[in-house]
C-alpha cells in the first residue's frame, strides 16, 4: 500500500514537529513540514494527498497560499490550522473550498487526526467509484477481449459463458501468461455481480505473516503496528467477486481459515470477535495442479473440493495454432497506435518464425516479442531477423552449448523469472536461494 502523503506548513518549528510526530504514529502516513508557503508550493509536484497550513505565515496569509495551491492542483484537500478565532474568517475559507478549519488549542492534534482520517476515507471511496465506473464502462465481451478462434479457445469461451450464468466457484488453471486474470474478469463482469467489486489478490506476493490480515482484515491494536482498523479483501469484495491468484501458494495454516470462511459465509477480523456475514463469489487461479498439492500434503483436500467448482483450463499458446498470428496482429496494431507509428505488417518469414516458436511465456511473452519487433524493424515490415526471443525456450535447452557453471545458474534463474512473471520472492523460494543472488544476476545481465 502506498503511503498517504501529508504536507504541514507551519512557521513555528516546535508546533510543526509536534504535529508531525503525532500524525507519524500512523506508519501509513508520510509527513513533511515546511516553514514557508513558498517551500510548500515548490514541492506540490510531489502530489501530497492533503496540505495542512497555518493561517499566519511569514511570507503569505493562509487564504493566499490556499489560492496558489488550488491554482496548481485544485483537487488537493487543504486544512487550515490557526490561532485566529474569528468566525467570519473560518466561514470565508470554508466557503472558498477549504476542507476544514481547526483552531489551535489542546484538542488540535485529535481534531486534525480525525479530519485527515475522514479525508482519506473519502478519497478511497472516490477512487473506488472511479475504478468501478471505468470498469463498467468497458465492454466485457469475452470473445473480443480474450482473442482467439482456435478450437481450444472456443471450448474455453463455452465454459466462461456457463460460469457467468450461476454463482458457482470457478478454478482457472493454465501456464503463466495464458490470461487467467482476464478470464476471471470476463466471468465477473458478465455475471449478475458486475456492479459490485472485483477484488484480485496474488497469494504468491503476500508475505506469510501478513496473509491473514490482508484477507480477513484486522482490528486496531490486534498486533504491533495495527494503529487503525483494516478491512480485508473478503470484506472489500462484499456482494461481488474475490479472485485468489496463485491459490496453490496459500500457507497450509491459513487454508483451514479460508475453508471456514467459505463454509460459514462469514469472516472475523484478526484481533476481533464480530462475525461479518459475507456474500462473495470465489474465483481462483493457479499454474500448478492442485491435485498434486493434495497428494503431497501441501493443499487441503477439503479446501480443494470447495474451490474447484467449475474448472477452466486455459490452453498454452503453442497449442492454439493460428491464434498466434491473430494475437500478434492485435498486439502490433495496439503498439503502433499507442506510439504513433505508421502501420506495420509481418512478412511471411516473420509469421513462420512466430508459428515455429513454443512460447514458454505464452501470450505475455508474445506481446513482449511483438512490441520489440515493432521497434527493431526498418521501414513498415517486420522480417524474421527482427523477432528476438528473450525467454529460454525449455529446460532441455540449458545444455545446448558449453557454458560455465555460473552461466548455467544465471540461465536457470532467468528461466524461473520468466515463468513466474519476475516474482523475485517466489523464484527465490522455488530455487531455495537468497533474493540478493537473483538481484546480483539481474545486475550482471544488464551490465
Amino acid at each position: 500500500m502506498s503511503q498517504f502523503k501529508i504536507f504541514i506548513v507551519e512557521d513555528d518549528p516546535w508546533y510543526g514537529e509536534l504535529l508531525k510526530y503525532h500524525l507519524s504514529l500512523n506508519p501509513e502516513y508520510d509527513v513533511t513540514v515546511f516553514e514557508l508557503g513558498k517551500d510548500c508550493l515548490a514541492n506540490l509536484h510531489l502530489n501530497p494527498d492533503v496540505v495542512c497550513i497555518d493561517f499566519g505565515l511569514p511570507d503569505m496569509e493562509g487564504d493566499k497560499l490556499f489560492e496558489k495551491i488550488c491554482a496548481v492542483n485544485s483537487s488537493i484537500p487543504v486544512i487550515v490550522i490557526s490561532g485566529q478565532e474569528e468566525v467570519s474568517v473560518a466561514v470565508d475559507l470554508l466557503k472558498s473550498g477549504v476542507s476544514d478549519y481547526i483552531i489551535k488549542d489542546d484538542n488540535s492534534k485529535k481534531i486534525l487526526w480525525n479530519s485527515i482520517l475522514k479525508l482519506r476515507e473519502t478519497a478511497g471511496l472516490r477512487k473506488e467509484v472511479e475504478v468501478l465506473k471505468e470498469q463498467l464502462g468497458q465492454k466485457f465481451d469475452f470473445e473480443k477481449s480474450i482473442i482467439g478462434q482456435s478450437s481450444a479457445m472456443k471450448k474455453t469461451f463455452s465454459l466462461i459463458e456457463k460460469a457467468t450464468k450461476t454463482n458457482i466457484n470457478v478454478s482457472i488453471t493454465g501456464e503463466t501468461g495464458t490470461g487467467k486474470e482476464l478470464v476471471a474478469k470476463a466471468i465477473h463482469y458478465n455475471s449478475n455481480r458486475k456492479k459490485k467489486p472485483f477484488v484480485a489478490v496474488n497469494m504468491a506476493a503476500i508475505p506469510k505473516e501478513l496473509v491473514e490480515s490482508e484477507l480477513f482484515g484486522h482490528e486496531k491494536g490486534a498486533f504491533t503496528g495495527a494503529v487503525t482498523r483494516k478491512i480485508g479483501k473478503f470484506e472489500e469484495a462484499q456482494g461481488g467477486t474475490i479472485f485468489l491468484d496463485e491459490v496453490s501458494e496459500l500457507d497450509f495454516s491459513v487454508q483451514s481459515k479460508i475453508l471456514r470462511v467459505l463454509q460459514e459465509r462469514e469472516v472475523v477480523r484478526v484481533g476481533g470477535n464480530e462475525k461479518i456475514k459475507l456474500d462473495v463469489r470465489l474465483l481462483t487461479a493457479t499454474h500448478k495442479n492442485l491435485i498434486d498439492g493434495v497428494k503431497e500434503g501441501t493443499f487441503r483436500e477439503d479446501l480443494y473440493y470447495r474451490v474447484i467448482g467449475l474448472p477452466i483450463e486455459l490452453p498454452p499458446l503453442r497449442d492454439r495454432g493460428s491464434d498466434i498470428l491473430i494475437l500478434a496482429k492485435h498486439f502490433f496494431e495496439a503498439f503502433t497506435k499507442d506510439n504513433n507509428i505508421n502501420e506495420i505488417r509481418f512478412s511471411d518469414g516473420a509469421k513462420e518464425k512466430l508459428l515455429s516458436y513454443s512460447f514458454p511465456g505464452n501470450v505475455r511473452e508474445l506481446k513482449a516479442i511483438v512490441d520489440l519487433s515493432c521497434v527493431m524493424c526498418d521501414g513498415n515490415e517486420v522480417v524474421a531477423k527482427d523477432i528476438t526471443y528473450a525467454a529460454i525456450k525449455s529446460d532441455e535447452h540449458f545444455v545446448t552449448k558449453e557454458k560455465t557453471l555460473r552461466e548455467y545458474d544465471c540461465d536457470i534463474i532467468e528461466y524461473f523469472l520468466n515463468k513466474y512473471s519476475n516474482n523475485v520472492k517466489l523464484v527465490a523460494k522455488k530455487l531455495d536461494i537468497g533474493k540478493s543472488t537473483i538481484y546480483k544476476m539481474i545486475k550482471e545481465r544488464i551490465n
